[in-house]
């Protein structure tokens, strides 16, 4: 039979080592995380012809959060959009409170989405998603179901 000495040890490694896996699992950020989503992924997903994304570093939400990364698909003609912004946090415990903290910011009168492990639709028919420990904005207008499409293939890849 174990001794309170034995079980106290087993505890004390087991509570020490569960940080540890939850970081094990997280997602990685890709070289270039605008690589999550092709621009003929794209193309054929918003039913227009999208070039390369233009890539930028997207503002941390709060201090001492990481930064992310922004991709904007656009037309040739200009005339249509996308914006595809990613943030890949340390842990998913991080991410998934990060994600209840902005949705109070931009989830006033959202709709619920079925992407990754939480998602909603903000009042500009914007989606914010989160899988794991990775965050993800997408916004061309006010196409919910395409979207939708596109988190999805997101969220798959994650």
């Amino acid at each position: 039979m174990p001794s309170i000495r034995q079980f106290c040890l087993f505890l004390l490694v087991f509570l020490s080592a569960a940080p540890l896996a939850q970081q094990v699992n997280a997602a990685t950020a890709p070289a270039d995380p605008c690589s999550l989503l092709s621009p003929a992924v794209v193309s054929s997903t918003l039913g227009d012809s999208f070039g390369a994304p233009q890539k930028s570093v997207a503002p941390r939400p709060f201090p001492n959060t990481v930064q992310g990364t922004d991709c904007r698909y656009a037309t040739s003609n200009g005339r249509h959009e996308l914006l595809f912004r990613v943030y890949f946090d340390h842990s998913t415990a991080e991410a998934t409170d990060l994600h209840a903290k902005l949705k109070m910011y931009f989830g006033a009168g959202s709709t619920p989405a079925v992407v990754g492990d939480e998602a909603y639709f903000d009042g500009n028919h914007s989606l914010h998603a989160r899988k794991g420990n990775v965050r993800f904005f997408l916004s061309d207008g006010n196409d919910e179901k395409k979207l939708t499409a596109l988190g999805n293939i997101v969220a798959g890849q994650l």
